[in-house]
């Protein structure tokens, strides 16, 4: 693990608990009512947070080149968690404006 600083594993770390603590917050949030769309981004987080364990893995094991397919893993995930995210964003705003 010699190949980040402290300070890039400080926040990669809180960045991960960070994004979990929010899908649970947000998961939170959606037991009401009137914000029950909010599940559906709640789940959409979740590639995102699968593609930063990728990335935290890779890492964990110094990066060696045998586990490079996590790094492309990352991008298929982040990809997909991107994608995911903006429509529940956009379901949220379209549902909310009808509203």
């Amino acid at each position: 693990m010699h190949e980040l600083s402290f300070g890039t594993w400080l926040i990669h770390i809180s960045s991960v608990i960070e994004w979990i603590f929010t899908i649970f917050v947000i998961y939170k949030i959606s037991t009401y009512k009137e914000y029950n769309l909010f599940f559906w981004l709640s789940i959409a987080m979740v590639p995102n947070l699968i593609g930063a364990m990728c990335a935290i893995t890779w890492h964990i094991y110094d990066n060696q080149d045998v586990l490079y397919g996590l790094v492309t893993l990352q991008g298929i995930f982040t990809f997909i968690g991107n994608s995911t995210l903006a429509l529940a964003s956009f379901t949220i705003f379209k549902k909310g404006r009808d509203l």
